[in-house]
């Protein structure tokens, strides 16, 4: 096929990410280590929310959503694509990306496949909650996990996310959970949460942020949860593991891990 010889080049990485206007820098360091990973193969980023694309291109920086990257990097010449899910969790984004690597599969040449998303396989992701409550757990203080959620009970990869919720409370006594926007959103259980803490005798507890990227949801839901906390307990946000301020599960190297594994996964099938 004549179309075939413009197919040049060998291998290509797309980190598709949701996008933070405030913790950019996260994914541009994820960058550099997926490209420190796999050397010699081309890395790109693509971003699928709107909001921060248009905010990135007020300030001049050029950034795409993953069709129009795939686009770009099928006419580069890649003859493999490995689109890698910086999702948490296997739900909208995820499928979206599913779903656009499947359309371009069926007029691109190249040979294109998706990632799993983070928390998908049990081993890993199990190991990766049970690290991060070790990591955070204090004596004496309760940890508030909260959890972004998807608005739609009936959507695909729920039972991540569930498992996730189930996971975090069984294995540590003064472990709790809540949503922003999902199933038990903390704005519809705070007052059972927050006798639940009282009976169980806790008076220190600490807001887990679980997103993998905070952003605005660290400056405002974040915070706005810490506060109501404080007029019954001594609370706090959990503090960063890591060079950031704010706690971002993207930067802890369980997380890394997983998602580094997951593009050698990919890589190795594409042959």
């Amino acid at each position: 096929m004549k179309r075939y010889r413009h197919y040049k080049s060998d291998k290509a990485i797309i980190l598709a990410c949701f996008g933070s206007v405030i913790e950019q820098d996260m994914y541009l360091d994820l960058k550099s280590e997926v490209e420190e990973k796999f050397k010699g193969v081309d890395v790109f980023l693509s971003f699928s929310s709107r909001m921060v694309l248009k905010d990135l291109h007020k300030r001049g920086m050029d950034y795409k959503n993953l069709p129009q990257v795939l686009a770009d990097v099928d006419m580069l010449g890649y003859k493999n694509i490995v689109v890698a899910s910086i999702n948490l969790f296997p739900t909208d984004e995820h499928e979206l990306l599913v779903r656009t690597v499947q359309g371009f599969n069926t007029f691109s040449l190249a040979n294109i496949r998706n990632t799993k998303a983070i928390i998908n396989k049990t081993k890993e992701s199990s190991l990766a909650l049970k690290s991060l409550n070790e990591s955070i757990t204090k004596e004496n203080r309760a940890n508030l996990y909260v959890i972004h959620g998807v608005p739609i009970l009936d959507l695909a990869g729920l039972s991540s996310v569930t498992y996730a919720d189930e996971f975090l409370k069984f294995i540590g006594k003064n472990n709790y959970t809540c949503s922003l926007e999902g199933a038990f959103p903390y704005y519809a259980v705070k007052d059972r949460l927050i006798e639940q803490m009282k009976s169980d005798g806790v008076t220190n507890v600490q807001v887990v942020p679980m997103l993998l990227v905070s952003g605005n949801h660290y400056i405002k839901d974040m915070v706005e949860i810490r506060d109501e906390l404080k007029e019954h307990f001594n609370s706090k946000i959990v503090e960063s593991k890591t060079k950031s301020d704010r706690f971002n599960l993207i930067e802890l190297d369980d997380i890394r891990s997983i998602i580094i594994q997951n593009i050698k996964e990919e890589i190795i099938k594409l042959g």
